[in-house]
């Protein structure tokens, strides 16, 4: 992808407003240009006493319209091309936030979050810039060069030469510094990413931290990469304390010799005060776009640098899409079937999966039981597309799972995992999640099958408390409730629970998943559980090991079998025995 190909749809949804904000800055430089003409008439005739009181009333409100003018259309101006950038940035980063909500978990297990804040927020604001002041910059540059370099020549142009000599210095100068800030502040909005998610990172890990009393330990870590972000900023404003001054030494000189030879000029009556004074106002304004050349550079660098970080992450294709969807698959009834499934996460990793077979059949309940790192998840992540599954290993309802349109897969088909996930927002609200419009009635119900209803109505707002980030404020138990009340209020086709009643204890387990399955007569579920106690009940039960399904049946079956799954059970019951629990 070249640099500009990401903003080029935005420039040209916008080009009405660009054009107006570059039509009232020729305007404005327009009137500019003209005022240093009008002092001119007024100086040469005050000099020549030509002009009486009343003529000098009629320049003073001429330019008094002028200010007027300047002010008015600088304000156009800058609603039209700067409002323009701010829309421009919101549109970007909707569009960032977007892309990156397509990608798959490949990327994001790859990404930090810091980095993708930093691309958020630093480098769109960059980019913002640049098509803001930056665009205003360029085309003044251009309009006053030519302008203020015809009037000066129009007014002397041996002067005009003379006033120019140190001009070609600054070429030499933009263009050398230019590359040394491009990659400057590519390793500035580098260390930025660093920093944020080094801080995001210590902050949404602060009980970690603080039970391990590792606060100074993180404090360390936080100084050490504040301190390498604050050495980058320092060498790029070095290279900008070099570049900026230079600029200003260069135009000095410029003025130095204006005021020498035309002062000399004047002298010799060659040219007239107020010529001399038009041509100094003149190369005042060339001045500026001499000294915005190096504000449009850094701008420039800048900008187009983030503009290429955020390339990269345009540039992302998502690994699980619609590629292959049949659009005629409008719902799902639920009955799932594998078929000699292998899988790994690598060329070079072990396989996850060796060939292994499965059914169950719509509206019935399917256990999922191993020990620790057999694949139990695994497999749901492959079930419901977190990962591709290889081409006809699995079908849901005899389509193959890469010909089902991902918002009819993940409508008819929820996962609560085992890693719970609550937003800082209102219990109800996280509730409601996949439903929005779902009423308090309905969440109050789900609450009630998921076992958290009385525990939410003893706080202090009930169902309006604010869970805090990442729910921190609830238990493990109850946010693993909360979830299973939100997959529940979404009535799914497809059910699955991944260990997520893991922190729950055994008898409020027992009784959520009894009153589950009964609810959910006529919709497939499956579970995965490391209690037996929690799966007795189950249609089927699969026990996966070494990669493959050791074992298969129902609760009674498997354990005349004699093999792994009563193994377990039997260390579970020891286990129960112990903690005075019934098994």
């Amino acid at each position: 992808m070249r640099t500009f190909d990401a903003i080029l749809p935005y420039l040209k949804k916008s080009y009405k407003q660009i054009i107006g904000g570059i039509i009232m800055l020729i305007l404005v430089d327009v009137v500019q240009l003209a005022m240093p003409k009008v002092l001119q008439y007024a100086i040469d005739h005050l000099q020549a006493r030509t002009i009486d009181n009343q003529g000098l009333v009629y320049v003073g409100l001429i330019i008094f319209g002028l200010a007027v003018a300047v002010m008015v259309l600088r304000y156009f101006w800058r609603i039209l091309i700067i409002g323009n950038s701010h829309r421009i940035d919101r549109y970007l980063r909707q569009d960032y936030y977007d892309h990156l909500l397509t990608l798959s978990q490949n990327f994001f297990n790859r990404s930090k979050t810091g980095d993708l804040m930093a691309y958020a927020t630093n480098d769109l604001n960059a980019v913002r810039m640049l098509f803001g002041m930056g665009l205003i910059a360029a085309m003044d540059i251009v309009l006053m060069t030519v302008a203020s370099f015809s009037f000066m020549v129009s007014i002397n142009w041996r002067l005009t030469l003379l006033a120019i000599i140190p001009m070609p210095f600054l070429t030499l100068t933009i263009r050398h510094f230019g590359k040394k800030m491009h990659k400057r502040f590519g390793a500035v909005q580098e260390s930025f990413a660093t920093l944020s998610g080094r801080v995001q990172e210590s902050i949404s890990g602060i009980r970690i931290v603080k039970a391990f009393s590792q606060e100074q330990t993180e404090l360390d870590k936080l100084d050490e990469v504040s301190l390498d972000f604050v050495r980058q900023n320092i060498a790029l404003a070095k290279i900008a304390g070099v570049f900026h001054p230079f600029m200003g030494f260069v135009i000095s000189i410029s003025m130095i010799i204006t005021l020498y030879f035309g002062g000399r000029s004047a002298i010799r009556g060659e040219i007239s005060i107020g010529g001399f004074i038009a041509f100094f106002q003149y190369l005042g304004m060339l001045v500026w776009p001499m000294i915005a050349i190096g504000w449009i550079v850094d701008m420039y660098q800048r900008g187009t640098a983030s503009l290429k970080r955020l390339n990269t992450i345009f540039e992302q294709k998502p690994e699980i899409d619609d590629s292959q969807a049949d659009a005629s698959i409008k719902s799902l009834a639920g009955a799932i079937t594998i078929k000699d499934l292998s899988f790994s996460y690598g060329e070079n990793l072990p396989p996850v999966f060796k060939g292994i077979s499965a059914r169950i059949d719509a509206g019935k309940t399917l256990a999922i039981v191993g020990p620790t790192g057999c694949g139990k998840t695994s497999l749901i992540e492959l079930l419901v597309r977190i990962y591709n599954p290889p081409q006809d290993s699995i079908y849901i309802d005899e389509h193959d799972v890469h010909s089902i349109p991902l918002q009819i897969l993940r409508r008819d088909m929820v996962l609560v995992p085992q890693d719970i996930f609550l937003f800082s927002d209102t219990i109800a609200n996280n509730i409601r999640l996949g439903n929005p419009e779902t009423s308090l009635e309905a969440v109050h119900e789900a609450a009630k099958v998921a076992q958290v209803y009385d525990e939410i109505m003893d706080f202090d707002n009930k169902f309006d408390t604010m869970v805090g980030e990442r729910g921190i404020t609830l238990s493990g138990g109850q946010k693993q409730r909360v979830a299973i009340a939100r997959a529940l209020l979404t009535n799914p086709q497809i059910l699955i629970l991944d260990d997520a009643l893991s922190a729950v204890d055994t008898k409020t387990e027992r009784f959520i998943l009894e009153r589950l399955i009964d609810l959910r007569k006529g919709k497939t579920t499956l579970i995965i559980a490391h209690r037996i106690s929690s799966i007795q009940h189950a249609d089927k039960i699969i026990v996966l090991g070494d990669g493959l399904i050791a074992e298969r049946g129902n609760h009674a079956a498997l354990l005349a079998m004699g093999g792994l799954y009563r193994d377990l059970y039997e260390k579970q019951r020891i286990r129960a025995r112990l903690e005075g629990e019934e098994l």
